[in-house]
């Protein structure tokens, strides 16, 4: 079974700090992340024996925005003057694989649990306009999750579905890094959706993104300290789709 979704993501809260001197950034109040953004997902899921499930995700988000600082921003080792015109870019796409465990039998209801890796590909650029003041932060790690996942059936050949992915991770090895960073997400959903055809189910979802990480890993390649906090809080509506189902006995 192939789904995907479309519609529109709003910043709710979001902030990043380089550098333990750095500048607590507030993206949504300075950073122009107040308005909203295409969102996207795709999702490839397969069933084995109709209660084990292996899904794939892949799910893009990328925000740029454009303003001029109304103070001095400072990341890692440099500092952007207040008046500075700025291309700001916040890059964090995901790929994640997943396992359910199906408790229930049949197709129209589900209370599912199980596992889930992702793994993160972080771009954060700063980037004065004229291209003379530039600082990015990249990075690529695995981050061990949980998943639940129910289904009802609503009347008029209706259903819902609840989805969180999930895991909060205080100390080394577990959140993916080799410091003591602590780190959070939390992916969840509420959708209500309708059989269209037989293989072609719609569906209209709330989606709500939220973690980020805080601590301090220091690389050789790092300008600064090697301190970051970054933090964020997205809600997502989007319209979407089910294909087919594939039962491998």
């Amino acid at each position: 079974m192939i789904s995907g979704e479309l519609g529109f993501l709003s910043p709710m809260a979001h902030s990043v700090q380089f550098s333990k001197a750095g500048t607590d950034f507030d993206y949504v109040d300075e950073g122009g992340q107040d308005n909203l953004y295409q969102f996207m997902r795709l999702q490839a899921e397969f069933d084995f024996k109709g209660r084990h499930k292996f899904i794939f995700l892949y799910q893009p988000l990328e925000i740029n925005t454009e303003v001029v600082l109304r103070r001095d921003v400072r990341v890692d080792d440099v500092t952007f003057p207040e008046g500075t015109p700025m291309e700001l870019r916040y890059g964090f796409p995901f790929y994640r694989v997943g396992y359910l465990y199906d408790f229930l039998e049949g197709s129209e209801r589900e209370l599912a649990i199980g596992a889930a890796l992702q793994l993160r590909n972080a771009t954060i650029d700063f980037k004065s306009a004229d291209g003379q003041l530039f600082r990015s932060n990249r990075n690529v790690g695995p981050v061990p999750l949980l998943k639940l996942r129910a289904r009802l059936p609503l009347a008029e050949k209706f259903w819902w579905s609840f989805d969180a992915t999930g895991f909060y991770a205080p100390i080394k090895y577990i959140n993916g890094g080799d410091s003591d960073v602590t780190g959070a997400i939390l992916d969840a959903s509420l959708r209500v959706g309708r059989p269209l055809t037989e293989e072609i189910s719609g569906f209209v979802n709330l989606r709500y993104l939220a973690g980020g990480g805080e601590g301090t890993s220091k690389d050789d390649d790092d300008f600064g300290d090697g301190y970051v906090s970054n933090w964020l809080h997205f809600a997502t509506v989007s319209l979407g789709f089910t294909y087919g189902a594939e039962i491998l006995d």
